[in-house]
């Protein structure tokens, strides 16, 4: 049995990732659900009981918790997960804080395991975590020389704010979150630009990425994010130039098997990874695999997942799963 604490419970991905923990094997004694005080005494459940929300303060871990899943932002983050880490809980932070940390754990289960030198562990961007899990066995089986992405992602990845801007959008109301509308329209363009052009959601992805399949600056990644009008789930392009020869078929093959990706495949009959059937699955979707004919030895592979479950709430929890079942 352990003890969790979910910190931004009553967020979007909070109440995700309490719907997400209830739905797992892990045996959970205590949960204590925390968030601002502006949520402080609402009433969530939690495996068929109720559960109030206290405040998050700095004694909010005096008691025993064995895994703390943080997803309240960068700030809270920062202040309250080495407190946390002071107390003896695992810290499992969704946010971007800690991710490029050296002694920070960047983990998604599929590809990588922690090695703990602190009990912070960080949960990457939602786009390269469903990227990472079929590049994994394709990189162990061939090597790599380069990754393009190109993402079309959620309005769900911005939160509530997100979700408004669309649905209000239909009705002509100004956006508040966006800097343009996002109903009927696509935004190149996902957290703040860089000297370099590129924004900080592209270069989370390029580091991230580096940082999970612990791939060498030879490696050349790049990636263009942009939000598309899509209630949830991720679809990223990936384009891959492997060091060894492949065949499709053997891309194919090897992919079936992998953990966590399902192969949908079949673009004959239309048939290929969509957001709406992506939706409330924890597994990654991948097809429309084929040969790039303008590159050797490189391919295309469409790859789509829900954002918050397999994006945020699932991999947390899979985090979880992973170090409970190695305890």
């Amino acid at each position: 049995m352990a003890n969790f604490a979910i910190v931004g419970a009553t967020g979007l991905v909070g109440t995700k990732m309490i719907e997400r923990l209830g739905e797992s094997k892990l045996k959970v004694d205590n949960i204590y659900l925390m968030a601002s005080s502006r949520s402080a005494g609402r009433v969530l459940e939690f495996r068929g009981r109720d559960v109030v929300v206290e405040e998050l303060n700095e004694h909010s871990f005096d008691k025993d918790i064995d895994y703390a899943i943080f997803s309240a932002g960068g700030t809270t983050s920062l202040k309250f997960a080495p407190i946390a880490e002071e107390h003896g809980a695992i810290v499992i932070d969704n946010s971007s804080a800690w991710r490029m940390e050296e002694d920070i754990d960047l983990i998604v289960p599929e590809c990588n395991y922690p090695k703990l030198k602190r009990r912070i562990i960080a949960n990457p961007n939602c786009s390269t975590i469903q990227s990472v899990v079929p590049l994994k066995p394709l990189i162990d089986k061939y090597g790599v020389k380069r990754i393009s992405y190109t993402t079309y992602q959620a309005v769900s990845g911005s939160g509530k704010g997100g979700i408004d801007d669309l649905i209000n959008g239909r009705d002509g109301q100004a956006p508040k979150k966006y800097p343009h509308p996002i109903y009927n329209n696509v935004l190149p363009h996902i957290d703040v630009f860089l000297d370099n052009g590129y924004t900080k959601e592209e270069m989370k992805m390029i580091e991230e990425t580096k940082k999970i399949l612990n791939l060498g600056d030879e490696v050349s990644i790049t990636a263009t994010c942009a939000r598309v009008p899509v209630l949830n789930s991720h679809s990223v392009e990936i384009n891959i130039t492997l060091e060894r020869s492949a065949e499709v078929e053997d891309i194919r093959n090897i992919l079936s098997k992998a953990p966590g990706v399902i192969v949908v495949d079949d673009p004959q009959n239309n048939i290929y990874p969509m957001a709406i059937e992506a939706t409330g699955r924890d597994e990654v979707f991948v097809g429309r695999i084929r040969r790039d004919i303008s590159q050797a030895n490189s391919f295309h592979i469409w790859c789509v997942a829900d954002n918050i479950r397999k994006g945020a709430a699932s991999n947390a929890v899979q985090i979880a799963e992973m170090l409970e079942e190695n305890r």
